[in-house]
């Protein structure tokens, strides 16, 4: 049964960081977080809220995506990558809303179906991460 929630527990985190790290190596390495703004935030959110917020969050959430989605693959800083992607999570969900009230949520729940249950289920759990094997260490 522990073998069972260990791996359980390294799926969810594998999946979840995997999404967002792709996610923002797209962003930043593929497209360029500048060509991302201008694709997608500047039109779209300019109207709504001011020039330095719109691109504040471009860059915000490629980045908390790129480094989040690294962190929960290895394992390391756990609790604070998933808060950092939690908040990326309430931006996007935000943003939407202001965009465009009825909108294709589906992206985003799968991302909060993964993580909700990480931040719930108890992190020495997850037996699989470098976070894991330092604990070890310190107490050896």
């Amino acid at each position: 049964m522990n073998l069972n929630r260990n791996i359980g527990i390294l799926t969810l985190r594998l999946l979840l960081g995997f999404l967002f790290f792709f996610q923002g190596y797209g962003k930043v390495f593929k497209f360029g977080v500048e060509n991302v703004f201008n694709m997608f935030f500047k039109e779209t959110y300019e109207a709504l809220l001011p020039h330095f917020l719109v691109y504040g969050t471009a860059y915000y959430t490629s980045y908390v995506e790129l480094i989040g989605g690294f962190l929960l693959v290895i394992g390391f800083k756990r609790d604070w990558a998933l808060y950092a992607l939690a908040s990326v999570l309430v931006i996007v969900t935000l943003g939407h809303g202001l965009a465009e009230p009825i909108w294709d949520a589906s992206h985003v729940l799968v991302r909060a179906v993964f993580l909700i249950p990480l931040l719930l289920l108890p992190k020495n759990w997850d037996r699989f991460s470098v976070d894991s094997l330092l604990e070890k260490s310190t107490t050896a």
